[in-house]
């Protein structure tokens, strides 16, 4: 596997994270930093290595440092995770838990007012 390669593999990744979870940045590490708390923790391993690897991929010295297995396995993992999610459905069930947590503060809100209500006569 060369250079060109490993960068392919994480501009991939980076296009990606943000098709998926529209994170901003030049590359794979800036994206990583704006968004590591949206990937569960093997994913998030995966992507740093994935993208250290990069790092010294562009370094010719450091290149032959580079483990290609471990490279094309975090590749992998990465794009299986990312591949899977359904953008539409991680909107609606953002759109969904935003609703119900404006209900329930209303339901409560609503049940203190009734109670103050009767705790002072008026019912």
């Amino acid at each position: 596997m060369s250079m060109v390669a490993i960068q392919q593999m994480a501009d991939r990744v980076a296009q990606l994270l943000e098709e998926k979870h529209g994170l901003g940045g030049r590359d794979l590490t800036a994206k990583l930093r704006r968004g590591k708390r949206l990937l569960p923790r093997k994913v998030r391993d995966a992507a740093d290595a994935l993208a250290a690897a990069a790092e010294m991929a562009r370094n010719p010295k450091l290149m032959g440092q580079v483990d290609m297995g471990q490279v094309s396995g975090a590749y992998d993992v990465c794009v299986r995770h990312l591949a899977g999610i359904d953008t539409a459905e991680r909107r609606r069930g953002t759109m969904v838990g935003m609703v119900e947590s404006v209900g329930i503060g209303v339901l409560i809100f609503g049940i203190v007012i009734v109670g103050v209500m009767y705790w002072l006569g008026y019912l």
